[in-house]
């Protein structure tokens, strides 16, 4: 069991402000991800098709280059990749259909923390940012919808702003005890297989779930050995965020079934009671939920 929990009574601020080169930035306004001028209305067989259309793929090749960021584990930069794909590129889009696209390990780069950790990110080479990015755009209209509503990290039209502001009101009602979870190494330790099923109820499409399990598969390279698990979303890649609030609704629903008050960005959750003894039961429940999800 990885998971930190405590509880206080001043309201933590959900989510984080800042981000790391070679990933997606958290924006102020809302950290909405880009979205196809028309969304998918589908999640069959077609997805993957809709993903790698032309239009789709200019919007997601505007979002890498406006996000910039690093190179990947093949030294290509966004403008050498751009050159690179205008003879590459039909090579790779016919094996992505055809579901034999192998991505590229991720480039481990380790960011100190200001408790004195180190945050691991895993950086995509830009090609699979732009396939990553394309995949995004056409699975974030189909399943942010059913996202709790008091789960504001990385999805159209929330952030982390309205995240302290919802904090705030539960307090002003009275709930002034917080149960503030942190899932620690929540990224690195994302269980694929879990994961696959729980998007797999929502996305029929194998080509993207093969794709999506590819992507989770691909490996690190860390002092030039490429190390794979079974466990993991890097951090610096397009699709995990939004991988991630797949996986962790489950909890959100299962709190807002019981009628608990919350507000999660991301891995950062904070539950708010009106008591210490009602803190306690909320704390054991969350152990139970994330043991579930195997956290």
């Amino acid at each position: 069991m990885t998971i930190q929990q405590a509880m206080h009574q001043m309201p933590g601020k959900p989510g984080r402000d800042t981000a790391v080169r070679g990933e997606a930035p958290r924006e102020a306004s809302s950290d909405e991800a880009g979205s196809p001028r028309h969304a998918p209305n589908h999640t069959g067989s077609g997805l993957l098709q809709e993903a790698l259309t032309r239009e789709n793929l200019q919007l997601a090749l505007k979002r890498v280059r406006s996000n910039k960021g690093v190179a990947g584990v093949d030294g290509l930069g966004i403008e050498e990749t751009i050159e690179h794909l205008k003879t590459a590129w039909p090579a790779i889009r016919a094996q992505l259909l055809a579901g034999t696209y192998r991505p590229s390990p991720v480039r481990r780069v380790l960011i100190p923390k200001p408790d004195g950790g180190e945050r691991k990110l895993g950086i995509p080479t830009v090609t699979d940012r732009l396939i990553q990015q394309a995949l995004l755009q056409v699975l974030q209209p189909l399943l942010d919808p059913s996202f709790s509503d008091h789960s504001y990290g990385f999805r159209p039209g929330r952030n982390a702003h309205q995240a302290v502001l919802a904090a705030q009101q539960f307090v002003h009602a009275g709930r002034n005890i917080v149960v503030d979870v942190d899932l620690e190494q929540f990224f690195d330790r994302v269980d694929h297989d879990l994961l696959i099923a729980r998007l797999s109820v929502k996305v029929t499409d194998r080509g993207v779930l093969r794709l999506v399990r590819a992507y989770l598969n691909s490996g690190t390279l860390i002092d030039g050995v490429v190390v794979g698990s079974d466990r993991g979303t890097p951090q610096g890649g397009p699709l995990s965020p939004l991988l991630a609030n797949v996986l962790l609704d489950e909890v959100d629903k299962e709190l807002e079934r019981r009628g608990h008050c919350f507000v999660r960005y991301a891995d950062d959750a904070n539950v708010y009671v009106r008591s210490l003894k009602a803190g306690q039961r909320v704390m054991a429940l969350l152990r139970r939920l994330y043991d579930r999800l195997r956290l």
